[in-house]
């Protein structure tokens, strides 16, 4: 309970109703809004990460009452510990870390929660054991588990294979929400900075027609123009192809 209201007090002192207005319009906590109902102290990440390295040996009673909290700050500290628990526990701490991450996902519910621990606790564990779980959490129909299931394979990428992010960007292919168009695109295109540039275009070659286009943007960044022309031009084409064959069906 001590380290709970010390790591309270700390974030509190550090608290800027200004920095929380604008933070709260930054991850979109309004009404019918991906993060509809999240409330902000306005902590700034440094200060928050500060505040880790003090309290990285936090109880896990405390690290959980924290992941449940209403504040995002508060949120995001206890992640933050989690992922250096996990750094640095043994293999059974490490399994432990993981089922509590992912029994709490409701509370891992905005995409900077999620992008800043999810390759560092769910990525590293796949990695080592080789669950299929990321194939699960990419059929959820929570948008932060399919995001954790696209953020995790950065783990992967990281070490140069492909294979799971390639894996799991397909079974996204077609998603509604934009965060997971970001989230794919952005994995693809590490997959080509880090792993291999030909194993991107493959992808693309494959998928560009029928990808979301901010997608196909995202994952694009960093081509050659005459490249991004050609996918883009892909993408178009099948576009009208489809609005052609409505046409045709509506003149029937």
């Amino acid at each position: 309970m001590f380290d709970f209201m010390q790591i309270r007090s700390e974030l509190r002192a550090l608290a800027d109703p200004v920095k929380a207005r604008v933070l709260s319009h930054f991850f979109k906590t309004g009404p019918g809004e991906y993060g509809e109902g999240d409330r902000f102290l306005g902590v700034v990440v440094p200060k928050i990460r500060k505040i880790v390295k003090s309290h990285r040996h936090a109880s896990m009673g405390t690290v959980l009452k924290l992941l449940r909290s209403p504040y995002h700050e508060e949120r995001l500290t206890a992640l933050l510990i989690l992922v250096e628990k996990y750094k640095q526990g043994d293999p059974l701490e490490k399994r432990a870390i993981f089922d509590l991450y992912l029994g709490n996902t409701p509370h891992i519910n905005n995409w900077d929660l999620v992008d800043t621990t999810a390759q560092h606790i769910v990525g590293n564990q796949v990695y080592e054991t080789r669950s299929s779980v990321l194939e699960t959490l990419a059929a959820s129909e929570s948008l932060w588990e399919r995001r954790i299931a696209m953020l995790s394979t950065y783990y992967h990428i990281r070490r140069g294979e492909s294979g799971e992010a390639l894996q799991i960007a397909r079974l996204l292919l077609h998603d509604k929400h934009d965060l997971i168009h970001k989230a794919v695109g952005w994995m693809l295109r590490e997959v080509g900075k880090r792993c291999s540039v030909e194993a991107e275009c493959a992808f693309l070659d494959k998928h560009a027609a029928v990808m979301p286009r901010t997608m196909l943007r995202y994952a694009l960044e960093g081509f050659p123009e005459n490249l991004k022309r050609q996918y883009m031009g892909q993408q178009s084409r099948q576009a009208n192809r489809q609005k052609q064959g409505r046409l045709r069906q509506i003149c029937r």
